[in-house]
C-alpha cells in the first residue's frame, strides 16, 4: 500500500525547475478537481430533475413529460448555458497558460554556466565529458558509465540504477548540459532535477542544471534504443563545491 502511494507522486525536487513542474502540476489538478466536481454535480443534478417522476409507482401523465422535455431543452439548448460554458473554460486556460508559458521560457533558459557537461547516448551506455578542463595529457575529462550488475551490488545499492562511474557536479552551480547520442536517438532524464532531453545523433541539444541539494540522483534513457534500453541508467551525484575541487584534482 505505501509503495502505491509513493508511486503516485514526484520524487523530492532538487531544482527549481523540477519545483516549478510540481507546482504547475498541482496548479492544473486545482482546476480538474472543480471541473470534474462541476461536471459531476450537473450531471446528477439533470439526471434528478429530469427523471424522478419515472422513480414512482405511479404512470407519468402527458403533461408531465412535456415539462420534463421542454426543461430540458431549456437547460441544453439556453443561450445563457452555452455562454457560460463558452467564456468559463477560456478563462480557466488563460490562468492555465500564464503560469505554463513562464515555465516553459524558464527551462529554455541558459544562465551563463560555470561548468559544461557533455552526455552521449550509445548502445548501451552514457559517456560523459567535462568540455572546461584539459587533463596533464591534453584531453579532456572522459568517462564511461555502465550499468553495474545485479551481482556485484552490495547491500543499500538500487538494482539497474546503479553505475560504474557516476557524474560530479556541485551544488548551487549553473551547469550546461549538452546531450548528443552516436548511433540511435537516445533521452537523458533525470525526474528529482526536472530534465528530460532528447540526444539526437549528428544534433548537440542543450538545457541548464542547477542542483539545490547534495545526493544522489538516478535518472534512465526515456527513448526506446534498442534491446538493452532499460539497462544504460544515469547516476548524478551532487557534491559540495570544495569535494568537486578535489574530485577534480584526481581526475585532472
Amino acid at each position: 500500500m505505501f509503495n502505491f502511494i509513493y508511486l503516485m507522486f514526484f520524487q523530492d525536487s532538487a531544482s527549481p525547475i523540477m519545483e516549478g513542474i510540481v507546482d504547475l502540476h498541482n496548479h492544473i489538478m486545482f482546476y480538474l478537481i472543480m471541473t470534474l466536481v462541476f461536471v459531476l454535480y450537473g450531471f446528477v443534478a439533470i439526471l434528478w430533475d429530469f427523471y424522478k417522476p419515472f422513480a414512482f409507482p405511479r404512470r407519468v401523465t402527458d403533461l408531465e413529460f412535456r415539462n420534463i422535455i421542454l426543461a430540458g431543452k431549456q437547460i441544453t439548448h439556453g443561450t445563457t448555458i452555452e455562454v457560460i460554458w463558452t467564456i468559463l473554460p477560456s478563462i480557466i486556460l488563460l490562468f492555465i497558460a500564464v503560469p505554463s508559458f513562464a515555465l516553459l521560457y524558464s527551462m529554455d533558459e541558459v544562465i551563463d554556466p560555470a561548468i559544461t557537461l557533455k552526455a552521449i547516448g550509445h548502445q548501451w551506455y552514457w559517456s560523459y565529458e567535462y568540455s572546461d578542463y584539459v587533463q596533464s595529457a591534453g584531453k579532456h575529462i572522459t568517462f564511461d558509465s555502465y550499468m553495474l550488475p545485479t551481482e556485484d551490488l552490495t547491500v543499500g545499492q538500487f538494482r539497474l540504477l546503479e553505475v560504474d562511474n557516476q557524474v560530479v557536479l556541485p551544488i548551487l552551480t549553473h551547469v550546461r548540459l549538452l546531450v548528443t547520442a552516436a548511433d540511435v536517438l537516445h533521452s537523458f532524464a533525470v525526474p528529482a532535477l526536472g530534465v528530460k532531453i532528447d540526444c539526437v545523433p549528428g544534433r548537440l541539444n542543450q538545457v541548464s542544471l542547477f542542483i539545490k541539494r547534495e545526493g544522489i540522483y538516478f535518472g534512465q534513457c526515456s527513448e526506446l534504443c534498442g534491446v538493452n534500453h532499460a539497462f544504460m541508467p544515469i547516476a548524478i551525484r551532487a557534491v559540495d563545491l570544495g569535494d568537486y575541487n578535489l574530485w577534480l584534482k584526481k581526475q585532472i
